[in-house]
């Protein structure tokens, strides 16, 4: 189960390089259940280590059943033959938070390049609706689009089935 809020992001923190990041680039072969490609670049000593997730998500915009596959190189490039829309690409940043109440948690702030260069995502993931309900935004968060179909990957990708 997937249980998130999502916001535009008013002011970004302060020097993201101190924070842990990676590359996202991700495709869709459907939007009706959502089925989603992801290549993961993560750089590390040795270079950019790469992984591959395949994801399937259910009806909802903040609450929906989300599930996740790894896949092989090989089965990601062969699935990508099915992909429609546009490709899109981030680079997420991992940022600690820790609410009034000492509730740790992590904002995932995601910066678009390629076609949707500027636009700012932040995500914010929750064990409950509860937890969901009670949370309050930093103040560099901006307006809270959780229950706006228009910031969901899948239709900023374009894709219609």
């Amino acid at each position: 189960m997937e249980i998130e809020k999502k916001y535009l992001v008013r002011e970004l923190p302060e020097d993201l390089s101190r924070f842990p990041s990676r590359k996202l680039t991700q495709s869709y072969i459907s939007r009706s259940p959502v089925i989603r490609l992801r290549k993961i670049e993560t750089e590390t000593s040795e270079g950019t280590a790469e992984s591959y997730v395949l994801t399937v998500k259910g009806d909802g915009l903040s609450v929906r059943e989300e599930y996740e596959m790894p896949l092989r190189k090989e089965q990601y490039e062969s699935l990508r033959k099915k992909e429609e829309g546009r490709v899109l690409i981030k680079r997420r940043y991992l940022i600690p938070l820790t609410d009034d109440q000492g509730i740790r948690r992590t904002a995932e702030l995601d910066i678009f390049e390629g076609d949707f260069e500027g636009l700012r995502l932040v995500e914010v993931e929750f064990p409950s609706e509860e937890e969901m309900a009670a949370f309050k935004a930093p103040d560099w968060f901006g307006e809270d689009v959780s229950d706006s179909a228009a910031y969901h990957n899948s239709t900023l990708s374009g894709i219609d089935r």
